[in-house]
């Protein structure tokens, strides 16, 4: 782990956050779905961090970054991407209910 600032870890994180929400706009029934995805990556107690926002730990979406498209953990997430994981996530969440 490398020793930088924290706007530089969340630098990442901060490039995400356009695409996704392009992404999750143009299908306003997956929302539920993402929100609740949000939820589970956020930091703990992220709600006492300013800005209040529920976003992920750097290092872990560094590391979910490398596991999904290799090189060095700063990719963003493509929009197909995004609605696939989301749906995929929406249909696990039904079929953990049933």
């Amino acid at each position: 782990m490398s020793a930088s600032p924290a706007g530089a870890r969340d630098e990442g994180v901060r490039r995400a956050v356009v695409p996704v929400f392009r992404s999750l706009g143009r299908r306003p029934w997956l929302l539920p779905a993402a929100l609740s995805g949000v939820l589970r990556l956020a930091r703990p107690g992220w709600w006492r961090r300013w800005p209040p926002l529920p976003l992920p730990d750097p290092e872990l979406w560094r590391f979910r970054m490398q596991t999904a498209y290799g090189g060095t953990g700063d990719a963003v997430p493509d929009e197909d991407d995004v609605v696939s994981f989301v749906e995929w996530s929406r249909a696990m969440r039904h079929w953990r209910r049933n």
